[in-house]
């Protein structure tokens, strides 16, 4: 016991030394360093047995030099004290001077003031001194933790502010820390990959300023999760974008701000989209196989949840989910390729399920927007890298479920479904330039009796049939919905000959179809589709003349590689007449589209995008602007919830009003929405689909299923009509 309370007293009076050299100025390493040593030689000659067991159990107090006292001067001085500030501070505020007793008493806690904050910011670019700094960064804790219940924590120093206060101390670190880090660790000004922060993590610096690093980006995380303003969020984490390479040292935080990234990315609205995105995909460049593979995972996941339904409104923001995920994959297409072959697999699984099984459940597995949304990412991802090795085997597996998928239900009621599966087969065939067999798919559709005959239920309204997966028995009898499909067929048949118009067997391709469409021409009613059909073939026979006027001079075999360079430079002048006739058609099918669309909410900024956006500047200028107009509301983190802008108010009615027409959207349109399984709409899909195919084994409970309600309806028929047959009777009578 008496080596223990000797110890105790020698740490004690050295803790008192530089206690009494604190409280009015800095103190002076090299005086304190001579001193130590001094002690310490003075303790060997007195004392040498307790010497000798300070060597073997607490070397710490022996083993030490003047240049660690000079490096980590302003530190020492500050766990001195609790709080020792820089002499030029002492003017704004009163020093804190702890007392040191057997009881533990709480520190007085200061009000944050612009002077002190000022003096602060000007001693740190000025003369880059370190207590200063941490001052700042304790300052910026409290800003950040503001409002939180943090009870009687001693360890907080300053307790309230303004928000003018606030607003300035979040501008200086959000906008200059990354720098003041920088500079501080000797880093480059910008960029860097994570091996140079591996490497400094050996360092004795980074033991002096990794604390200061984890309290901004931690603190900088909490208020994040508290803020509730886009700006705000956008701003904080174009600044944080820069910083994401320290990131490799908390594996933790790096986990948790690639979670927070991915909620804003998914639910947020106006640029945040775009911001969070870019915040990814740089934490994916920086770090590399740490975080990618986490990021891939969690973009996949979202971009699933935000597609469980289509309407007009929410076809944009899908599509931009879409292509940020495609974007990522750009960093690391080898990574990207197990991902995307396990997911694929996963969507094949599921096909598979449906064909073995041919039960409603697993049909609904299919048949919904979940499946058909991610069939759509990866056409869009094989199309982008079609050309890079690493994807490119993707294609004929994908093609193959995407065949199967149109084949699954052949029923007049899932056109909408077909026409989407056969787009995304000629977008595949066009990226890989490999035939896909697609007109079979559509001119079978065109004999199907719903398209053969006069439509019998009217005009009716308009069909978008890129927000649709199934339509209801009344619109087939339609005249816009077989407008519709018959104009979609004739559209993608013409582009899926128009990828082979240059080819040297154009002519053996185009035989079957032609034939196939001369006997729709004449078993159809409708004089328009009669009109349509004609019009196609004389463009595809003017194409085989085209053809084979070439042909007929060519010397080569059908197996002679030279084949490829047939008609190569009329290819890229599209010359052909399909490839100028299929151009006429998609002018039309845009109009269409734009007078089908009402809405134009735009879900980001740009979003379907990737270009020069100011989003991602590196101007200072232009990253201060937006700086000081997100942050100069009144908002403080933990305010009372009733105390709303009523910006917020709006935007939150807005939201109300947009999740409204989400939920009112599969129901006016008969959205495949009611694949997804639930009690009250178990009757519902397939059922009537099911009554319309020819003879299908699988569907037969579902056809016992709707004859109850049809057998209700005609005796509920049977006791209105009643009145009115007494009266009829009554006249005859009479």
């Amino acid at each position: 016991m008496g080596v223990k309370a000797k110890k105790r007293d020698l740490k004690l009076n050295h803790e008192g030394e530089e206690e009494e050299t604190g409280k009015n100025a800095l103190p002076k390493t090299g005086g304190q360093a001579k001193e130590h040593i001094e002690q310490l030689q003075r303790l060997q000659t007195k004392d040498p047995e307790f010497f000798e067991f300070l060597k073997e159990h607490d070397k710490e107090l022996l083993e030490f030099n003047d240049e660690d006292i000079d490096e980590d001067a302003d530190d020492d001085a500050e766990d001195a004290d609790g709080d020792v500030e820089d002499a030029d501070l002492h003017e704004n505020y009163q020093s804190y001077k702890p007392v040191v007793s057997e009881k533990e008493e709480t520190p007085s806690k200061k009000a944050i003031t612009t002077e002190m904050v000022d003096s602060w910011c000007h001693s740190i670019e000025e003369n880059g001194k370190l207590v200063a700094l941490r001052s700042l960064m304790k300052a910026f804790r409290t800003a950040c933790h503001y409002g939180d219940d943090n009870g009687d924590d001693i360890s907080t120093k300053f307790s309230t502010m303004s928000s003018t206060v606030f607003n300035k101390i979040m501008l200086f670190v959000l906008s200059k820390m990354d720098g003041i880090l920088r500079k501080f660790l000797k880093l480059p000004s910008t960029g860097g990959k994570k091996e140079i922060i591996q490497e400094l993590m050996t360092t004795k610096k980074w033991k002096s300023f990794n604390h200061v690093v984890k309290s901004y980006l931690g603190n900088a995380l909490h208020i994040l999760n508290q803020m509730t303003d886009t700006e705000m969020i956008s701003f904080t984490l174009r600044r944080l974008k820069y910083s994401s390479i320290f990131l490799v040292a908390f594996p933790s935080l790096q986990r948790k701000y690639i979670k927070v990234a991915l909620h804003f990315w998914g639910t947020g609205s106006g640029a945040l989209p775009v911001t969070s995105f870019l915040f990814l995909r740089d934490l994916c460049i920086r770090l590399g196989s740490d975080c990618l593979d986490e990021c891939y995972k969690g973009m996949y996941k979202a971009y699933v949840l935000n597609c469980q339904f289509v309407n007009a409104t929410k076809l944009q923001h899908i599509q931009f989910l879409g292509n940020c995920v495609i974007e990522l994959f750009r960093v690391d297409l080898s990574v990207a390729y197990q991902h995307a072959f396990l997911f694929i697999r996963q969507l094949a699984m599921i096909l598979r399920e449906a064909l073995n099984t041919r039960t409603k459940e697993a049909f609904r597995k299919v048949y919904e927007w979940k499946y058909i949304n991610c069939l759509e990412l990866w056409t869009g991802a094989v199309c982008a890298y079609g050309s890079e090795v690493d994807l490119k085997p993707l294609a004929y597996p994908l093609a193959q479920i995407i065949s199967g998928v149109a084949r699954l239900v052949p029923t007049a009621r899932y056109f909408p479904l077909r026409l989407r599966c056969i787009k995304m087969l000629n977008r595949v065939a066009a990226s890989i330039g490999t035939f896909i067999p697609v007109s079979m798919l559509l001119l079978d559709m065109l004999e199907m009796k719903e398209l053969n005959r006069p439509p019998t239920g009217g005009i009716g309204k308009a069909v978008d049939l890129r927000t649709i997966l199934k339509v209801s028995k009344p619109t087939l009898k339609t005249r816009a919905f077989q407008e519709a499909c018959v104009f979609s067929v004739i559209e993608e048949l013409a582009v899926h000959l128009s990828q082979w118009s240059y080819s040297v067997s154009f002519f053996e391709l185009s035989f079957i179809p032609v034939v196939r469409l001369r006997s729709f021409s004449k078993s159809t009613k409708v004089q328009r589709f009669q009109k349509e059909i004609k019009q196609l073939i004389r463009q595809v026979e003017a194409n085989a003349e085209f053809t084979n006027e070439r042909r007929n001079s060519v010397s080569f075999l059908p197996n002679d590689p030279v084949v490829s360079s047939f008609l190569e430079e009329e290819k890229k002048l599209g010359a052909s007449p399909l490839s100028k006739y299929v151009s006429t058609l998609r002018q039309r099918a845009r109009q269409q589209t734009d007078a089908l669309s009402e809405s134009s909410v735009l879900y980001g900024e740009h979003s379907s995008v990737f270009g020069k956006s100011g989003s991602d500047s590196e101007d200072e200028d232009t990253e201060g602007r937006e700086g000081t107009s997100a942050f100069s509301s009144t908002w403080l983190p933990g305010s009372n919830s009733k105390e709303k802008h009523p910006e917020e108010k709006k935007s939150k009615k807005k939201k109300r009003k947009m999740e409204q027409q989400d939920k009112a959207a599969p129901r006016d349109e008969d959205v495949v929405e009611d694949l997804v399984l639930s009690s009250d709409e178990d009757e519902e899909p397939l059922s009537d689909s099911s009554a319309e195919s020819d003879g299908n084994e699988d569907m037969e409970p579902v056809r016992k299923q709707t004859r109850k309600p049809k057998a209700r309806s005609q005796g509920s028929k049977k006791k209105n009509r009643s009145p009115a047959n007494k009266a009829k009777k009554r006249k005859t009578s009479r």
